[in-house]
């Protein structure tokens, strides 16, 4: 059986559907789009 940390590690990264740019996964965030992409949704 496979450690909670062994299958967290090798999750693939999480990529922006916008612009296809990974995304910096911070804890406790739920956003799927880069920086980049939010803040042009924002203007």
């Amino acid at each position: 059986m496979m450690s909670p940390v062994e299958f967290f590690r090798n999750l693939p990264k999480k990529v922006c559907p916008e612009c296809g740019e990974g995304v910096h996964e911070q804890a406790e965030s739920y956003l799927m789009e880069c920086d980049r992409c939010l803040s042009k949704k924002e203007e």
